[in-house]
């Protein structure tokens, strides 16, 4: 028997997968901790390791397949499996034949070549595919594609990293103007002129599919990641739960923008970070949070529950969707230690490195559109939390002070709250707060 390799804990509240990619294939020989297969959950992607030195023997699950915790992906084995083993000495006697291969028999080589993708014996038989041999590994949905367009999948390259052909190279290679000479071997099915001329009346009907394959150029259907899938639905019950309202303000940049400019060079020699406009922002944040607590707060049931410690949740953009991670205790942390837990952070977000203790919890979150470009917007609650502040680009604009009209670069702030615990006058100063704290950075050294 197998080592059976399971799908592991994967975290609180998560209690399925995705498979997103094996990284082995049946028969490889893998050592102790090699990652087998990589799980895509709400939050993160887990990498499976081996539980043991051993071969591959058997895949439960490919990719695509939804798993539960504790469920079975593979069994591995600690040698070459004995059964796979036993018919090769049965196989060993055809041997002398493979001096024929050696003088170009091309189906012999490609057998060979299919049975490595496999796994097995080379000289055994081959698995089927609608009648065809040579059957390189390739996913469901690949499968169905390549019958939908008779193509044959032993002339499509895999890019996934087993060699395993996807969807998307059959569909590559349909565009490519290739496929339709695959439809040459199906007149090798001598049958089909007898049928012929009874179902002629019936021939017009078959023409029906044909606009199918122009449909298919012009629309293709993605699966949602699971992550993407959470992020919607989330999304959606965060306006469905909450009694959501947005205020707005705007700051002068001025007096940061020349702290940073006259500072950003020592500060950088100093601790090999940048000075940026987050740790600025988190500190103010953090200062507003400690005058107006109930924007830190949250609902469970008929309780508030009011938090007296500052986690702030930094949105960052990544390939599959937004993510928030979250920097614990910013009140007790320096700007230096603000901006390099938040480059950290912003890394493995784009690497896809995060673990889930990075994205758990949270009591209010900051979003910044203005890194896209976003003059103005109306950010969405990130439940449970009763407040987000969205940044946005600064921009250079004419405004009156003191009686004259100067050009100052200026940034519309949005504040999305619960109005169910936050009542708008409190909302309205807490974004006051928050606009006075960064127009007077020095004050933010004592308050945030």
């Amino acid at each position: 028997m197998g080592i059976e390799v399971r799908v592991p804990a994967l975290g609180e509240s998560i209690v399925d997968a995705v498979v997103a990619r094996w990284l082995k294939k049946e028969g490889d020989t893998v050592q102790q901790d090699e990652t087998l297969v990589e799980l895509e959950t709400d939050k993160v992607n887990v990498e499976v390791p081996a539980p043991q030195s051993g071969v591959l023997q058997k895949i439960l699950h490919g990719e695509g397949d939804t798993v539960a915790v504790g469920e079975t992906l593979a069994s591995l084995g600690s040698d070459q499996p004995s059964a796979a083993g036993q018919p090769a000495p049965a196989t060993a006697a055809p041997a002398p034949a493979q001096p024929a291969a050696a003088k170009g028999d091309a189906a012999t080589t490609d057998r060979a070549e299919a049975g490595n993708n496999y796994g097995g014996d080379p000289a055994g038989p081959l698995p089927a595919n609608n009648g065809q041999h040579n059957t390189p590994l390739a996913t469901p949905v690949a499968k169905l594609v390549a019958a939908e367009h008779n193509v044959d999948l032993s002339q499509v390259k895999g890019s996934s990293l087993p060699g395993r052909v996807t969807k998307q190279d059959v569909l590559g290679y349909v565009q490519g103007g290739t496929a339709p000479a695959q439809a040459a071997p199906t007149p090798l099915a001598q049958p089909a002129p007898a049928p012929a001329p009874t179902p002629a009346p019936a021939q017009p009907k078959a023409a029906s599919p044909a606009p199918a394959p122009v449909a298919d150029k012009r629309e293709e259907r993605v699966r949602l990641s699971r992550r993407r899938q959470t992020i919607a639905t989330r999304l959606v019950e965060a306006q469905h739960n909450a009694a959501m309202l947005t205020t707005f303000n705007e700051v002068d940049m001025s007096a940061i923008m020349e702290v940073r400019s006259r500072r950003k060079d020592a500060f950088k020699e100093r601790h090999q970070v940048s000075l940026g406009f987050m740790s600025f922002f988190t500190k103010a944040v953090v200062g507003a949070l400690k005058a107006f607590p109930v924007l830190n707060a949250e609902i469970q049931g008929t309780d508030m529950i009011l938090k007296h410690y500052y986690d702030i949740g930094i949105a960052v953009g990544a390939e599959e969707g937004l993510v928030v991670p979250v920097v614990r205790d910013a009140d007790r942390k320096s700007f230096a230690q603000i901006e390099r837990e938040i480059s950290d952070l912003a890394k493995k977000a784009r690497s896809n490195s995060l673990a889930l203790s990075d994205l758990q919890g949270g009591t209010f979150t900051i979003t910044n559109g203005g890194v896209f470009g976003s003059l103005l917007s109306t950010p969405i609650l990130n439940a449970p939390q009763v407040g987000i502040l969205g940044m946005h680009k600064i921009q250079e604009r004419p405004v009156a002070i003191k009686g004259q009209v100067v050009i100052r670069p200026m940034m519309y702030v949005a504040l999305s709250y619960d109005h169910r615990i936050v009542d708008g006058s409190g909302a309205v100063q807490f974004l006051v707060r928050v606009k006075e704290l960064l127009e007077d950075p020095e004050s933010l050294l004592l308050e945030g």
